[in-house]
């Protein structure tokens, strides 16, 4: 597979339309159509399904959209690094991070490292642990900011500052809002909406004890606060997850007891080549927090 084609199909599945994509591309339709039925008959497997005027990706071609972006990255975030020369404090920094309180003094450092040097940019990618991970392993995230519990053992890190504690998210009207602390014998059978991530379900499993077949889960989600309060407004159930800032008067946040508590941590690849960029701002970091490697 030839990256410039990679980056033809890539067009197409953006716009769902041969014609535009082409146009975009500075390219003929013909030529485009050929070349997309070429990687067709490389991989072969059928990429698009092709009615009248749009195209719609098949299930394989969705699993080439997603690599051929990570590939696309990797190849534009390469050459800027080439370019920029060993001795340049220029070029991209990229930051995969879930919601966490650590992303304030994270970005702290971010803006002071740009006063220093500001011709380095910073491209944060917002996913979940396991998301993060994948794409430091394949080269397309540089640093992950890492919401514990997580399997770091093949990465350097940096302990980040501030713990994150459990809460639990309910509607104000709920009768547990008269409560100043959750137990898990006061959630034993409430439909609960929780974390998709297996290892963050353990700990939930393992803090409710010998209460735990009695936890009910009705939705298992992952990233985003907001979507989390729709969810229980409209009476799905109560949230487990971090605390953050409720925005929605309705709703009220009330703390574990037993705390729960979990760390965070900045990792990046063991045995990675480091540009001069992601040196000298993990240097910068290292000032402010303490590092274990």
């Amino acid at each position: 597979m030839e990256l410039r084609v990679l980056q033809y199909f890539l067009a197409v599945a953006e716009e769902e339309n041969i014609t535009r994509a082409a146009a975009l591309l500075h390219i003929t339709q013909p030529t485009l159509s050929r070349q997309l039925m070429q990687l067709e008959q490389e991989l072969g497997v059928k990429l698009f399904y092709r009615g009248g005027h749009a195209v719609r990706l098949t299930e394989e071609g969705m699993l080439l959209r997603r690599r051929a972006q990570e590939m696309a990255d990797l190849a534009q975030k390469t050459e800027r690094e080439l370019k920029h020369g060993k001795e340049a404090v220029l070029g991209e920094i990229s930051i995969g991070c879930g919601e966490t309180q650590n992303m304030k003094p994270l970005c702290d450092r971010i803006a002071l490292f740009r006063q220093i040097y500001p011709d380095v940019t910073f491209d944060i990618c917002t996913a979940i642990a396991d998301d993060v991970k994948e794409r430091l392993e394949n080269g397309s995230l540089d640093l992950g900011l890492l919401l514990e519990p997580v399997e770091i053992s093949r990465y350097h890190f940096i302990r980040m500052p501030l713990k994150e504690s459990f809460m639990a998210l309910m509607r104000r009207d709920d009768p547990l809002a008269e409560k100043k602390k959750i137990t898990p014998k006061d959630l034993a059978g409430i439909p609960l909406i929780v974390a998709k991530r297996r290892a963050v379900r353990n700990e939930l499993e393992h803090w409710f004890g010998d209460d735990r077949d009695k936890m009910e889960i009705a939705s298992m989600c992952n990233l985003s606060h907001y979507n989390q309060q729709v969810m229980v407004e409209s009476g799905i159930g109560i949230a487990m997850g971090m605390g953050f800032s409720v925005s929605n008067e309705m709703l009220c946040m009330r703390p574990l007891e037993p705390e729960l508590v979990s760390g965070c941590v900045l990792a990046w690849k063991k045995n990675q080549v480091l540009s001069q960029a992601m040196s000298r701002f993990l240097a910068l970091v290292r000032t402010h927090f303490s590092d274990t490697l």
